[in-house]
């Protein structure tokens, strides 16, 4: 499905998982982020992730927060994981969920804030009732790196209605 034309709009499905966060103090965003935790951030999960697969950003709901910030950066790993979990991170246990994946079209790298605000402003406007789902706002929302050449996604996850 395309919404506005240019956004894609497909469904995923996520097995149950931990993923590895480093939590924030009050971040709301990236930029508020960055500034409680620092960019290298991004820089040390990279050097987490497996092969083939990337970090993660992800908008926590409430019962998530754990006392820290909405905003957080990690990385996903399988349920059983079961190795230490690195200093100044903590592992939050995710259940099976599905997703709606909002997919944006190819941008110029210096066009990043246009790319997610297009992004944002369709996942705004789409009801998932078209497709049989309401919102889960159980789950967190799911930001991948904004990369120009492959376009700006984000995961909002629904359950059916």
């Amino acid at each position: 499905m395309e919404v506005d034309g240019k956004i894609k709009v497909y469904e995923v499905q996520k097995p149950p998982r931990k993923v590895l966060v480093k939590r924030g103090v009050k971040a709301a965003d990236y930029m508020a982020y960055c500034e409680e935790v620092g960019c290298e951030i991004w820089d040390e999960l990279l050097a987490m992730v497996q092969p083939g697969e990337e970090p993660v950003s992800l908008w926590l709901p409430e019962g998530l927060r754990a006392g820290g910030s909405e905003y957080v950066q990690g990385v996903e790993v399988p349920a059983e994981y079961a190795e230490a979990v690195p200093a100044g991170f903590d592992a939050v246990e995710l259940p099976a969920a599905r997703y709606l994946v909002f997919h944006g079209p190819v941008f110029a790298d210096e066009d990043y804030e246009e790319a997610i605000a297009a992004v944002w402003a369709a996942m705004a406007g789409f009801d998932p009732g078209q497709l049989g789902f309401a919102w889960d706002d159980t789950q967190p929302r799911v930001q991948l790196e904004p990369r120009g050449e492959r376009g700006y996604m984000e995961m909002r996850a629904v359950r059916v209605k």
